[in-house]
């Protein structure tokens, strides 16, 4: 069969470009070299039968919000999401937490004196964000509303070891701080309140939802409509090389630079290929699943109701453990993302028992064991915690990489975020998602927005696609809110 189009990957990204590609009407094959469709998006019995992991993605702030999910009816494909009490919470010594509850005024009220700023800062990035998040969530260029934009740069743009100074508690800065640690990059770094705030945003208008039955239903979901509409998809089709791809007008890949490079041989122009060369990638991560006999014992009661925890306490605590890191070492007490959907979703865990899901940052290509360093950390805040242990399941860089070829070293985002790739991933070019090969794109994190399951990066990849290869516009609008 002839194909207008082939995508090369079936994550968030992979998925997204296909379904756009194939709604304007044309014939989309989608490859995936696993047994299953979902790259990061899957759930497995790691530990013990009847306990339900997620391997990678667990907690999707950006996906409920995505302007692109938004457009699709994945909930008549079987998904559906539970939402916690609380979306996030951030524990710090004493018992003590900073907590992401569903409205600014709600969340602005736990932080004391801070209560006034954190509104101030926060309102109007909430009630703005149905009309910037296509612009955020999407490739450099002129916004379609620019004073809004200009006005969240403002915050945006530095550092948030430079934003949490203006507020004066240790919970107002940690919350920050414990937002901005998922950028995954020192935070000192310019751009690294901008992850921040937008986590902060999504949480406040779609809270941090858990899909029930696992990250593999996001998946699911995505193929099923993909298939619904005429997509064809081919799994346990590994491409290696150009050869493994059939004939098309339009190649989209949902890989980073590495890959890419290994599939595509010489067809790229020498500086083209020379810049992917030079893609730089990020941290890694070291990651622990555990099947418990109860849920975790945080001394603090809002840490029970929440989705996601983070641990590494204070703003200086993250800041310094997240800068070890860029230098080569492994801190003591890291910056910890744990999430426990078990509590919220009852198809994780066998009847009383339930799940949890963490990892730290490590660097690139680590294999040292942190299964110990991470244990203490969660023990540091909920004391009794290992006595719950039933059983773990651990991955290092190395593992996450062989799992999915397209974590680098570990590096889930595919590649830093950093203010050097933040508009310019994966080179710099008016239109990132398009090679220097006619027909051959990419669609995968290692282009703007970046890491998240959102789907955008897809989208805007196939959105290129249609105009350059097609001459055919997107035959439907983002989604507003």
């Amino acid at each position: 069969m002839n194909y207008d189009a082939v995508v090369v990957g079936s994550g968030p990204n992979g998925l997204s470009a296909a379904i756009t590609l194939q709604r304007a009407g044309l014939g989309v094959l989608l490859l995936e070299g696993k047994p299953t469709v979902g790259g990061g998006m899957r759930t497995a019995e790691l530990t013990l039968p009847g306990f339900h992991h997620d391997i990678c993605s667990a907690i999707h702030p950006l996906g409920a919000g995505s302007p692109f999910f938004q457009t699709l009816p994945l909930a008549d494909f079987g998904l559906t999401f539970a939402n916690p009490p609380i979306a996030a919470a951030h524990p710090l010594d004493g018992g003590r937490a900073a907590v992401l509850r569903g409205s600014v005024a709600d969340t602005a009220a736990g932080l004391g004196v801070d209560s006034e700023t954190y509104a101030r800062l926060m309102g109007p990035i909430v009630n703005d964000w149905p009309t910037m998040a296509g612009d955020v969530l999407g490739p450099l260029r002129w916004p379609e509303h620019p004073i809004d934009m200009a006005s969240f740069g403002v915050s945006a743009v530095p550092p948030v070891t430079l934003l949490t100074k203006r507020f004066q508690t240790e919970e107002a800065q940690a919350l920050f701080a414990g937002m901005a640690a998922h950028s995954i990059q020192p935070l000192t770094n310019l751009t690294t309140s901008a992850i921040a705030l937008v986590l902060l945003a999504a949480g406040h208008l779609h809270n941090w939802p858990i899909p029930i039955g696992g990250s593999q239903r996001i998946a699911d979901a995505l193929a099923g409509y993909f298939k619904s509409i005429g997509g064809t998809i081919e799994t346990d089709r590994m491409v290696r090389s150009m050869a493994d791809i059939p004939p098309a007008r339009a190649v989209l890949f949902d890989l980073t630079p590495k890959q890419i490079l290994q599939i595509t041989g010489d067809r790229f122009s020498a500086l083209y290929r020379k810049q992917l060369e030079n893609y730089r990638y990020g941290f890694g991560v070291f990651k622990v699943d555990w099947a418990l006999d109860g849920p975790i014992p945080f001394t603090n009661a809002d840490c029970r109701q929440a989705g996601t925890i983070h641990l590494g306490g204070t703003l200086e605590e993250i800041t310094a453990g997240e800068q070890a890191v860029a230098d080569g070492k492994h801190p003591d007490k890291p910056y910890v993302l744990l999430a426990q959907q078990s509590l919220f979703d009852d198809t994780r865990a066998p009847d009383g028992k339930h799940t949890v899901w963490a990892y730290c940052h490590v660097p690139n290509g680590s294999t040292v064991d942190q299964t110990d360093i991470i244990e203490r950390q969660i023990e540091r805040f909920a004391p009794g915690f290992r006595d719950r242990i039933l059983s773990r399941h651990t991955m290092n860089t190395e593992q996450m990489e062989a799992y999915n070829p397209n974590y680098i070293g570990g590096d889930i985002n595919g590649g830093i975020i950093d203010i050097g790739q933040l508009f310019t991933r994966p080179v710099i070019s008016l239109s990132p998602y398009k090679t220097s090969a006619d027909g051959l794109y990419i669609c995968s994190s290692s282009t703007p927005p970046g890491g998240g399951v959102h789907g955008m990066c897809g989208y805007h990849a196939a959105r290129v696609a249609l105009a350059d290869v097609f001459d055919k516009p997107v035959p439907f609008a983002l989604a507003r809110g």
